[in-house]
């Protein structure tokens, strides 16, 4: 028996879905998904902060875009993510920005190499 909690999220914080399964269309969606599956059943965030901040950011990203247009919902995500960490003070704001920076620097296939 598992002691995992219940992670819905219904409604417009459901995640893109096929045949009852998550749909990611790139590995780091799936890792972002699981790290904050992973924190909540460990007890270290609030799946239901998350979630109101997931909603929240689905929100304004609708507010800035044309009426229809299909949302990042991964992106929104991952947005939720940082920010429920970051008032949790489990990462440090500054830092994670900085290191976004870095890593939008790099070059397509930097750590990718082949011999």
């Amino acid at each position: 028996m598992s002691d995992a909690v219940e992670l819905a999220l219904p409604g417009r914080a459901a995640p893109p879905m096929t045949n009852g399964e998550v749909v990611f269309e790139a590995p780091w969606q799936g890792r972002v998904f699981g790290m904050a599956h992973n924190l909540a059943n460990a007890g270290i965030i609030s799946w239901d902060t998350f979630r109101e901040h997931l909603i929240e950011r689905i929100g304004v990203w609708e507010a800035q875009h044309p009426s229809g247009e299909h949302y990042p919902y991964f992106d929104c995500f991952l947005e939720a993510l940082e920010q429920v960490l970051v008032t949790a003070q489990l990462v440090d704001g500054q830092g994670l920005r900085e290191r976004i920076a870095q890593y939008e620097t790099r070059e397509h296939g930097h750590d990718h190499t082949h011999d």
